[in-house]
């Protein structure tokens, strides 16, 4: 009788735990599609009666930039995650869930030849080989940072393979700092600046989001390790979580602030004070803008929730869950809006 009751009750957590997969699954995967239909879609609704024209292919190239900045997301907040992780005393000894460097650096790879085909087209979309100017990339400021992402995202395979996957920061770095130099052609006003600006704006979101991504990825694991329950669990179990995610949140507070401060100084310098408020509504960019700025404003509010949630929980994670979820799904979303953003035509400076 005990023997078909343990034997029951672990058919039932086995079947619990597939459906608690299978939905999972469900739910990324429409997170995914949601989060793809943004660019793909967005172009339409922020040029509507403006009377801007956009380039042909926009939401193509608003895609493969969100997907980019995703690949760039992923293996930073994973460095950046496993970094906070050996800082918290007591954390379960077991390992760390498996990296999905490999794949992002390979997303990465793909979306990047995908652009590079675009500038090697004159900044339209190749619908011919013969229509691409390959030898031409390495003569223009925009095909040499091309290449120079699709060969940061190949080093930054090549070192998420190998046994120092930490060496992917400069792979990385390179791909971030290539997107703030695209940003700011030579000939624009105040470029340095605005490079500056951007590699900031960069560097902080992806550690943020991607952060937060792997941070709830090791805080399943180590709940899981630790049962699930109220208990101790494995040496560190929830405390260990908690402090994991109040590490994280401390951190993410500074990279928050560098995140507004940097994306508002770009946003003036691009619109001027005077014309924001009228830009914010009349121009595609403006409109696009507006939205990641109430999008961001959501993540604020989760997070600010989530801290007052673990606070309140003493010495267990699970209170902070849900609205740390939350944002990293928020934040998804931002990452498909700042795709779009990249392609849409700039403000006139009025």
């Amino acid at each position: 009788m005990a023997l078909t009751r343990s034997m029951g009750e672990t058919a039932d957590a086995g079947g619990a735990e597939s459906r608690g997969a299978a939905r999972r699954a469900l739910a990324v995967l429409f997170l995914v599609t949601v989060a793809a239909l943004i660019p793909l879609l967005g172009p339409r609704a922020a040029l509507a009666d403006t009377g801007e024209a956009a380039a042909p292919g926009t939401g193509g190239v608003a895609l493969l930039r969100a997907v980019l900045f995703a690949a760039l997301c992923v293996p930073a907040g994973e460095l950046f995650a496993a970094r906070l992780a050996r800082r918290v005393p007591g954390a379960p000894r077991v390992p760390a869930p498996r990296g999905w460097a490999v794949y992002a650096a390979a997303a990465g790879f793909v979306v990047a030849l995908g652009l590079a085909s675009v500038v090697a087209t004159g900044n339209l979309l190749p619908h011919r080989l013969s229509d691409m100017d390959v030898g031409g990339l390495y003569r223009i400021r925009d095909g040499r940072l091309a290449l120079l992402e699709v060969n940061a995202f190949a080093v930054a395979w090549f070192c998420a393979r190998s046994g120092r996957p930490d060496a992917q920061v400069w792979p990385l770095a390179a791909v971030a700092l290539a997107e703030a130099l695209r940003a700011h052609p030579a000939t624009e006003q105040g470029a340095p600046l605005g490079t500056a600006l951007t590699l900031v704006h960069v560097t902080c979101a992806a550690l943020w989001a991607g952060g937060l991504l792997h941070v709830l990825r090791l805080l399943r694991r180590w709940r899981a390790v630790g049962g699930g329950g109220p208990g101790p669990g494995v040496a560190g179990g929830p405390s260990a979580g908690a402090a994991l995610l109040g590490l994280y949140a401390r951190v993410a507070a500074v990279l928050f602030v560098a995140v507004t401060a940097s994306g508002v100084w770009s946003g003036l310098r691009r619109m001027p004070p005077g014309t924001v408020l009228d830009q914010l509504t009349t121009t595609a960019y403006g409109r696009a803008l507006l939205a990641k700025v109430l999008l961001v404003a959501v993540v604020a509010v989760l997070a600010l929730r989530a801290r007052l949630r673990l606070r309140g929980a003493g010495d267990h994670s699970l209170g902070a869950g849900s609205p740390a979820r939350a944002e990293i799904v928020v934040l998804g979303v931002v990452v498909a809006v700042s795709g779009l953003l990249t392609a849409l035509p700039l403000p006139i400076r009025w």
